[in-house]
């Protein structure tokens, strides 16, 4: 403990360099005005600065890009509760309930209890994150191939099964993804493979390219065709605070949110999206004013769902630096930020960039008192945000996302495959099929390779070294259980 202590004061002492308190301000600003604006997120926003990792530091960019990430936590729910336009997936729950207390003259009370919900699961969750994310990692030194292969097959399947409202159209997008992981050269034999003789192609496609192409592109063209035209309308905005009552109801729902919302943001189970739901379900079973629960707003069905989300966010960060397996969109285009950098997350990186780590650790504190600072005194120029012509909109994310991927190798092939994965994001989208085992599969499929063949030259090429170690046994198991359980379920309940 002595030693926990010591290293997280160190990540202070580097976290609260003038220079990096920048950054982690910045990112928290911008994070919430990006989750403040409806069709934007974390993953959109970091997709389109990921080239930035070219000029800054390290830590530094980290740092930003997890103030965007949790940042636009906060944001969303703004929109969620005034205008009942999720900024982000994982806000949805909270304009079940919010969006009708503001349509009853309670919107500050909504805000506030979304605000400081957030702050107190945030806060919590990233204690947790200091105490679990060390031990993990000694525990994942471990670990060899067959149960790192193992460990991004449930990745997969999980990523895969829970997120969209289909498990194949979520496997189709996750071979997609492992499709173009493929490209460029064998990581063992470096044979060249399916690069249709383009030597731009030689390196593989760049992780970078597909996030800017699959998010700020593509979501971009898919709002401006489809979207473009539906009109929004404010809701009024009272007072942002709450009486005694409010207070009392929404203090208890903070704490079983956070603890709902951290344990599925550690394993890769797809997302804030459940947490929220379940956080939801639990609220309205155990409330006493079950009567304001669909008509008038019930002030918990606010605040647990916001606490379990921000808590499930904070909590991806403990898989992705400790296993280096990302569980959400966004912590996926963070790895390839690291990747970007030379850096591998997994259990070593306690080690080689333990300064960076710890810094980034110390950062969610202080981002945690800055986004309170930020979004109760300024929920007024949010919602000023929310006035922004949609067109001017699209066009600067267009253009952000343009000079950002040409910056970084000058290739026009580059902007054309840009665009040709922003259309098939469009697709994607249309035909409801999740983007994120696209990245997922993408950044993870080579390194599953690897590891897959790794195991079988282990067992000295039997593929039953998966079956004869029980941790790579149970896993298997799981994702078993993850594919098959679900159907099976649903014929029962049709029947």
């Amino acid at each position: 403990m002595q030693e926990l202590w010591t290293q997280l004061l160190g990540g202070f002492a580097t976290a609260g360099t003038a220079v990096n308190l920048m950054w982690a301000f910045v990112g928290c600003a911008l994070g919430t005005a990006i989750g403040v604006l409806p069709g934007l997120g974390p993953a959109v926003t970091v997709a389109m600065l990921l080239p930035i990792t070219a000029q800054v530091e390290p830590t530094a960019s980290m740092i930003f890009f997890a103030g965007i990430y949790y940042g636009a936590m906060y944001g969303g729910s703004t929109t969620s509760i005034l205008l009942n336009t999720p900024g982000e997936t994982g806000t949805m729950v909270t304009a079940l309930e919010g969006f009708r207390m503001a349509k009853s003259g309670r919107a500050g009370a909504a805000l506030a209890t979304a605000a400081i919900g957030s702050f107190v699961a945030g806060t919590i969750a990233t204690v947790l994150v200091t105490l679990c994310a060390p031990l993990l990692a000694d525990f994942a030194v471990t670990l060899g191939p067959p149960e790192y292969f193992c460990l991004m097959l449930l990745a997969f399947t999980t990523v895969s099964a829970v997120l969209g409202k289909s498990t194949l159209r979520g496997l189709c997008s996750l071979f997609i993804g492992l499709a173009m992981g493929l490209v460029g050269l064998d990581q063992i034999t470096a044979q060249v493979r399916y690069t249709g003789g383009i030597p731009e192609l030689m390196d593989g496609i760049e992780a970078v390219l597909v996030a800017v192409g699959l998010f700020a592109v593509g979501e971009t063209l898919y709002l401006a065709l489809y979207e473009g035209r539906s009109e929004q309308h404010l809701n009024r905005l009272s007072r942002v605070h709450m009486d005694r009552g409010e207070w009392r109801r929404s203090i208890p729902a903070w704490l079983r949110g956070t603890a709902i919302g951290f344990p599925f943001g550690t394993i890769p189970a797809g997302g804030s999206e459940i947490p929220t739901f379940l956080s939801y379900a639990t609220e309205r079973r155990l409330s006493r004013h079950k009567d304001e629960f669909g008509t008038v707003g019930a002030i918990e069905g606010v605040a647990g769902p916001e606490a379990a989300n921000n808590a499930a966010v904070t909590a991806t960060l403990v898989p992705l630096l400790t296993l280096g397996i990302p569980t959400s969109v966004t912590a996926a285009i963070l790895l390839s930020a690291l990747q970007n950098y030379g850096i591998q997350a997994g259990p070593q990186l306690f080690q080689t960039s333990s300064t960076l780590v710890w810094a980034l650790i110390a950062s969610l504190y202080i981002g945690n008192v800055m986004l309170l600072v930020l979004n109760l005194p300024l929920v007024g120029l949010w919602v000023k945000l929310l006035k922004i012509p949609r067109a001017p909109l699209y066009a600067g994310i267009l253009i952000f996302a343009t000079v950002g991927v040409y910056g970084m190798r000058q290739s026009a092939f580059d902007l054309v495959l840009m665009l040709a994965i922003g259309l098939l994001g469009v697709l994607l989208r249309r035909f409801d099929f999740p983007h994120a085992p696209v990245v997922v599969g993408m950044i993870l499929g080579p390194l599953a390779e690897a590891h897959l063949r790794n195991a079988v030259a282990i067992g000295g090429g039997q593929w039953s070294v998966f079956l004869q170690r029980p941790l790579s046994l149970t896993l298997l198991i799981v994702v078993v259980l993850v594919l098959l359980l679900p159907p099976v379920l649903r014929r029962r309940r049709q029947g």
